[in-house]
């Protein structure tokens, strides 16, 4: 008979055991960006403390937040650590989650990489160009994607316009 302690042991080692896989980034213009240079004291003297637990060490802010789950003005959501696009406002919608989701992303901007860790398979993604982590895709969103692109608030960056 399967108890709570053993499913919990054995979801801990299945997340313990797969949680190194690396990053996987599509052939890109990003592969020798400077920013995956900085130095892990370089980027805690770049970021407020939050943003550089989310960022550098793939954390998670808790839900309900970030001022960003709220923005509806026009403009983009560009990653908090680069700068880089990842977002237009328009792709932008309430998924009731306490996250920033969009239905869209500007593929070329992001990189993936399976996560294991709450023990049922997901897909992580991160800024192309630092490599910051952002936040999950999952397969829940609205029309016409059907993707929700689940991102922490201190990921981002919003900049009207």
């Amino acid at each position: 008979m399967i108890n709570r302690r053993f499913f919990l042991l054995s979801a801990a080692a299945l997340g313990a055991c797969s949680q190194t896989e690396p990053v996987q980034a599509a052939e890109s213009d990003f592969a020798n960006s400077s920013w995956r240079k900085l130095t892990d004291a370089q980027w805690r003297q770049r970021l407020s403390p939050q943003a550089y637990r989310t960022l550098r060490h793939e954390d998670t802010e808790r839900p309900g937040t970030s001022p960003l789950e709220h923005e509806h003005r026009r403009g983009t959501f560009v990653c908090a650590g680069c700068e880089l696009p990842l977002f237009k406002s328009e792709w932008k919608f309430e998924s009731g989650t306490g996250w920033p989701s969009f239905f869209r992303v500007h593929e070329k901007n992001i990189a993936r990489k399976r996560d294991l860790l709450m023990v049922i398979p997901r897909t992580e993604y991160h800024c192309a160009r630092c490599l910051g982590h952002q936040g999950h895709v999952f397969p829940d969103g609205p029309a016409p994607t059907g993707l929700r692109w689940c991102n922490n608030g201190v990921a981002l960056k919003f900049i009207p316009g």
